[in-house]
C-alpha cells in the first residue's frame, strides 16, 4: 500500500471512530433528556413514591435502549454489512486473473478440490482440460509484451464465452489455461475443447493486426481414467505434453495404455521446485586423450542437492519426463553447468547432455541456448551438445533442423551412448556429429568380445571419414585403454581417467603443449559429410538396411 492509500485508510479510520463517539454522545444525550421529561410527567401524575421510582427507571432504560438501537446498533449493523460486501469484492479480486477476467491459479486449486470432492461424493464424472497456446513466444517476440497480453485477453474472452455456465475456466500461469467441466466425461470434454479450438482458429472479425490463435490441450477425467485428484491433474498435463510433441494444435485424452505413467502431483511439484530454486550442483568429468593423457575437455553433469527429494539424476529426469518438465529441467541443468565453468581454461571444451524430447519441443531453439552462453560469457565454439540415443526421436527432420541451427551458431554436436541400441547407430548414419561417444557397454566388453570390437571398429571407421572424434565411455581398467587404442579410439572417459568432481584450478592447467582438439578442427576445415554410398556401406557393415 502506498503512502497516499495509507493516509486515506487512516483518515477513514479516524472518521469512523469519530462517528461512533458522536453517535454514542447523541444517543446518551437524547436518552437523558427523554428520561428527565418522563420523570417530570411521572412526578405530576403518580402519587406513590415507590411507583414513581420504578416507573422512572423503566422509562429511562427503555429510552436508553431505543436510543442505542437507533444511533449505535443500526449503524453498526449497516457498517458490518458494508464491510462484508467489501471483503467479498476483495476476495473475488484475489481469485481473478486481472488480464483475462478468468479465475487465477489459486481459484483453480480451490475449485479443483471442490469439483473432485463433489464428483466422488455423488458418483458423477468431472473432466479437466489443460491447454497451452501454440507459438506464444513468437507472438511476444513479434508484437511485444503488449501484443502478447492482448492475445491472452482475447483468448480468455473466447474461453469465457465458449463454455457452459457450469464450466469453470482459469488462467493458471503464462499462456497456460485450465477448464473444469462438471458432470462431463473425457469424450464429451474433448468435443467441447475441439469446438473451442475451432473457434480460436477463426480469423478475428476486426482487421487489427491480430492473427487467429491455436492451442494444444490434454484431457483427463474422474472416475476414468483418473481415480484421484493427483492423477486427474498429472494425466491431463501428460496428455498436453503428448499433444505438443505430436505437432501441436491438437486435443488429446490421456490413455493409460499408451501414455507414460503419470507421476503423482507431489513428484511433479517437486520437479518444478527443483527447477524454480535450481536445487542442483554441477560436477565435471574429464575427457582424456588416451595416448598422451592430456585432458581435452570436460563433460558437465548434474547432481540434485537438498532439499530436493531426488537422490540421483536418473529419478529426477524420470519424474521430469513423466510430468512434462523435461525441457525446463534440461535448460536449467545446462545453465547450471555453464555457470560453474565460467573460469574453465580456454583450451578445454565443455560437453552438456540434452534430451531428444527437449530438442523436438516447439519451445526449444538455438536462441535459448545462446542466451545462456551470453549470460555467462561462454563462447559457443567451446560447447558440445550431447544427444543421447537412449530416448526415441519421433520427428528426426525437426531435430536435424534445430541441431543444424545450433551448429551454425558455432555449437558442436556429439552422439552419446552410440552402440546402446540400433536407434543410435541409425541416428549416427543420418546426421553429422563432431564427436561420437561409444557406449560404455561396448567399451567394457570389447576387450574379450569380438562382436563388440567389430562394432567399435565400424564406428571408428565411419567417424574417421567424417572427421569426428571418437570417445570411449566407461573406461575403468587399464586393459580397456590398450584395447581402445588398438581399435583406433583416440579419447576416453571413465572412472579410471577421472571421476566427476570440481573443475581443476587454473594454476593446475598444464602449461606445456596446451591440448588442441584437432579432430574438431579437421571437421571445420573439411566440412564435407560422407557420400551416400559410404553411408550405405557402413550401415550394411553393422547390420542395418542400406537405405
Amino acid at each position: 500500500m502506498n503512502v497516499a492509500a495509507q493516509a486515506q485508510a487512516g483518515g477513514r479510520g479516524r472518521e469512523s471512530r469519530f462517528g461512533l463517539w458522536l453517535r454514542l454522545s447523541v444517543a446518551l444525550a437524547a436518552s437523558i433528556a427523554a428520561a428527565i421529561i418522563i420523570d417530570r410527567v411521572i412526578v405530576d401524575y403518580v402519587d406513590n413514591a415507590a411507583l414513581r421510582g420504578v416507573a422512572s427507571g423503566l422509562g429511562a432504560a427503555l429510552l436508553v435502549g431505543i436510543g442505542l438501537h437507533r444511533y449505535v446498533i443500526t449503524p453498526l449493523a449497516r457498517s458490518r454489512a458494508e464491510l462484508q460486501d467489501r471483503y467479498q469484492e476483495a476476495l473475488a479480486d484475489a481469485l481473478r486473473d486481472p488480464l483475462t477476467g478468468l479465475g487465477n491459479h489459486r481459484a483453480f486449486q480451490e475449485e479443483l478440490d471442490r469439483q473432485v470432492e463433489a464428483a466422488q461424493r455423488y458418483d458423477v464424472p468431472v473432466s479437466l482440460v489443460i491447454l497451452d497456446l501454440d507459438e506464444f513466444k513468437a507472438i511476444n517476440d513479434s508484437k511485444g509484451h503488449a501484443g502478447g497480453d492482448r492475445a491472452l485477453a482475447r483468448f480468455g474472452n473466447l474461453v469465457a464465452h465458449s463454455v457452459r455456465r457450469v464450466d469453470r475456466p482459469f488462467r493458471i500461469g503464462g499462456d497456460e489455461f485450465a477448464i473444469l467441466l462438471p458432470h462431463t466425461d473425457a469424450e464429451a470434454a474433448k468435443i467441447v475443447t475441439r469446438r473451442l479450438l475451432a473457434n480460436a482458429l477463426q480469423p478475428p472479425l476486426r482487421d487489427d493486426g491480430d492473427a487467429s490463435l491455436s492451442f494444444s490441450a490434454g484431457i483427463s477425467a474422474l472416475p476414468e481414467p483418473a481415480t484421484t485428484r493427483a492423477q486427474l491433474y498429472t494425466q491431463a498435463d501428460a496428455a498436453l505434453y503428448s499433444a505438443k510433441r505430436a505437432g501441436r494444435t491438437d486435443v488429446v485424452i490421456f490413455d493409460v495404455a499408451t501414455e507414460p505413467m503419470a507421476v503423482d502431483a507431489s513428484s511433479s511439484a517437486a520437479v518444478a521446485e527443483v527447477i524454480a530454486r535450481s536445487q542442483l550442483r554441477p560436477v565435471y568429468q574429464p575427457i582424456v586423450e588416451l595416448e598422451s593423457g592430456r585432458v581435452l575437455g570436460f563433460e558437465g553433469l548434474i547432481r540434485p542437492i537438498p532439499p530436493a527429494p531426488f537422490v540421483d539424476p536418473d529419478s529426477l529426469f524420470a519424474a521430469a519426463a513423466a510430468s512434462g518438465h523435461l525441457l525446463p529441467l534440461d535448460l536449467t541443468c545446462i545453465e547450471t553447468i555453464v555457470a560453474g565453468a565460467e573460469d574453465l581454461a580456454p583450451e578445454y571444451h565443455l560437453s552438456v547432455n540434452i534430451s531428444p524430447a527437449t530438442v523436438e519441443a516447439p519451445e526449444f531453439s538455438a536462441a535459448a541456448l545462446l542466451s545462456i552462453l551470453v549470460r555467462h560469457h561462454f563462447p559457443p565454439e567451446r560447447l558440445i551438445l550431447e544427444l543421447t540415443e537412449q530416448q526415441p526421436i519421433t520427428d528426426l527432420e525437426r531435430v536435424r533442423q534445430k541441431l543444424e541451427t545450433c551448429r551454425g551458431a558455432g555449437i558442436r554436436l556429439a552422439a552419446d551412448d552410440v552402440g546402446a541400441g540400433n536407434a543410435g547407430l541409425r541416428l549416427l548414419s543420418e546426421m553429422r556429429f563432431d564427436v561420437v561417444k561409444v557406449d560404455l557397454s561396448l567399451v567394457q566388453r570389447s576387450a574379450s568380445n569380438a562382436s563388440s570390437s567389430a562394432v567399435v571398429e565400424s564406428v571408428v571407421s565411419f567417424a574417421s571419414r567424417t572427421g569426428a572424434l571418437v570417445v570411449g565411455e566407461g573406461v575403468e581398467r587399464p586393459e580397456q585403454v590398450a584395447q581402445l587404442l588398438a581399435l583406433g579410439v583416440p579419447a576416453g572417459q571413465g572412472y579410471l581417467l577421472g571421476r566427476p568432481g570440481a573443475l581443476p584450478e587454473s594454476d593446475l592447467v598444464p602449461s606445456a603443449a596446451a591440448p588442441v582438439f584437432e579432430p574438431l578442427r579437421r571437421v571445420e576445415a573439411a566440412g564435407v559429410p560422407s557420400t551416400s554410398a559410404e553411408l550405405a556401406a557402413w550401415r550394411q557393415s553393422i547390420g542395418l538396411p542400406a537405405a
